[in-house]
């Protein structure tokens, strides 16, 4: 409607000026003031984010492990520049930070979800902050009212936490004439998040601080080139932490028969869940490793012999494959030994009209077609994406009182314009034309090498399977001496492992000796 107006306004305006006016300067004149009426009334009448950086803070306390430790809660913006010092881009975070004790340092924590576009209310309201909304699982959560409550598995205790919207996505916009293209792309991205910690780290004083990267999802390719821009440009860094990830986004380049090798052992954790093994192992993680073995073994060998398996073989590989999927052998050879995730997750309970969750894969749902071939919708999606949106909106303007005329975006792909570069260019150079940002994190390590890292796995995560990401990170061929840097852990959920309270317990305990290990 406002485009509508301004070109009524510009065709009136041209029709209004003087025979002789309307001549070689008289476009460029009328065309200056319909800018000069846009521009007023975009700064009149239209919600846009602030160039001048916003901060609302409140005091608070909360309870862990039997201590209570009080914070600050901040929600506010950080205002990124480009090299001429122009405003490009305004990023909305919120912070918890906690006095330091016994004069010993504080570590800061930039934490943050993936997409690529996504805003980071899910880390936010379900991870490690001091509040959380509260979920069932692993069901959907029930319509409102919804519960927000203190968090007992906050990370308050060992670090400061600062969750930042990319750009495009919650209340972080664009500013100015800067374009989408300069923010939506892997570099560029990368670009937009290096310039916004380096600010929040300059105008808070943190530089002498311990520091910290952990995204989740694309957040963790993020992380991968984050690390080594930061590294490269001298901020430092003290841990890398990788929740449910995906490094490398090239894998489909390197031969199909890999994606495969890498979801068996999450089709298996997912076949165990849901009682689908024959002769059920008592131990989740005793059956895991065993398909571990048989993916990076007879099963790899036999998917690299395409059409020229034996018969023989292939009778093995199918029965040993059923024991581990749950699937029928004849359906397994049906599919030449390859069963993609959409397929699985629309056969494993086919019987029971039921399909299994993409991003967690102990939810179920019901299709209205059962005989069809991929699923209608994802069940650990729908479930929960209305409790956080609402509860974070509700906890900004209740209990932090932060107030803006802009509307809470869940994605930058919501405000259209949204067009992904996935080209990278790697540490030597040599551009990508799909990023694998492994070559990044180990140049991260090598360069400093006391940075640690460590990688944390839902078992019944089918988005980002961690037999995958166990495959990626070790072939960034590190030496002997940086490999202990490196470590994983796993936890009987999905991609958001937070969601089962269990696995978030034990992942707060897993990241609280993390920090104190690196504190030694």
């Amino acid at each position: 409607m406002r485009l509508s107006a301004c070109l009524t306004l510009a065709t009136c305006l041209l029709l209004s000026l003087p025979a002789a006016a309307q001549k070689a300067d008289a476009p460029k004149s009328a065309a200056d003031e319909v800018e000069k009426k846009v521009a007023a009334d975009i700064a009149e009448n239209w919600a846009t984010a602030p160039v001048a950086e916003v901060t609302k803070s409140k005091s608070m306390k909360v309870s862990v492990g039997g201590k209570t430790i009080g914070y600050t809660a901040t929600a506010g913006t950080l205002t990124i520049r480009n090299a001429a010092g122009k405003p490009t881009a305004s990023i909305f975070y919120t912070a918890y930070t906690a006095p330091a004790s016994g004069g010993k340092p504080r570590p800061v924590t930039f934490i943050y979800n993936g997409g690529p576009g996504s805003a980071s209310l899910w880390l936010r309201m379900g991870s490690f902050a001091p509040v959380r909304v509260r979920t069932t699982d692993p069901r959907a959560v029930a319509p409102a009212p919804f519960h927000v409550d203190p968090n007992p598995d906050t990370l308050i205790g060992s670090t400061d936490m600062v969750f930042i919207d990319t750009v495009g996505s919650g209340y972080s916009r664009i500013l100015g004439d800067a374009k989408p293209a300069e923010f939506y792309g892997v570099d560029q991205d990368v670009d937009a998040f290096a310039k916004a910690i380096t600010r929040y780290v300059i105008k808070n004083k943190r530089w002498g601080d311990p520091k910290y990267l952990l995204g989740e999802s694309y957040g963790t390719t993020r992380s991968g080139a984050l690390a080594y821009q930061l590294e490269d440009q001298g901020l430092t860094l003290n841990g890398v932490i990788l929740l449910s990830s995906i490094m490398n986004y090239g894998i489909r380049q390197s031969g199909f028969d890999n994606i495969h090798v890498g979801y068996l052992p999450t089709y298996a954790a997912t076949a165990w869940y849901h009682n689908r093994v024959t002769d059920k192992p008592a131990d989740l993680a005793t059956f895991v490793e065993q398909a571990r073995v048989f993916a990076n073994g007879a099963y790899a060998a036999a998917l690299a012999k395409g059409q020229d398996i034996p018969a023989e073989e292939e009778d093995a590989v199918a029965r040993e494959l059923s024991r581990f999927t749950g699937l029928p052998v004849d359906y397994l050879k049906r599919a030449n030994l390859r069963v993609d995730l959409g397929r699985f997750r629309k056969e494993l309970l086919r019987d029971q009209r039921l399909t299994v969750g993409r991003f967690d894969s102990r939810y179920t749902g019901m299709d209205d077609d059962a005989a069809g071939e991929t699923p209608e919708y994802d069940a650990s999606s729908t479930g929960i994406t209305g409790a956080y949106i609402s509860t974070f909106q509700d906890y900004l303007t209740r209990e932090l009182g932060y107030e803006t005329e802009l509307t809470y975006r869940r994605s930058a792909r919501e405000g259209g314009d949204f067009k992904w570069d996935w080209s990278h260019r790697a540490p030597d150079d040599r551009t990508q034309n799909v990023a694998d940002v492994t070559a990044d994190l180990s140049a991260a390590m090598r360069i400093n090498p006391h940075l640690r890292v460590l990688s944390l796995n839902g078992y019944y995560d089918m988005a980002t399977p961690f037999f995958s990401t166990e495959r990626d990170l070790k072939h960034m061929m590190l030496a002997p001496e940086l490999r202990p840097n490196l470590q994983f852990r796993y936890y009987p959920a999905g991609h958001m492992v937070y969601l089962n309270p269990d696995a978030l317990r034990t992942m707060r305990q897993d990241l609280e000796r993390f920090y104190a290990e690196a504190a030694r």
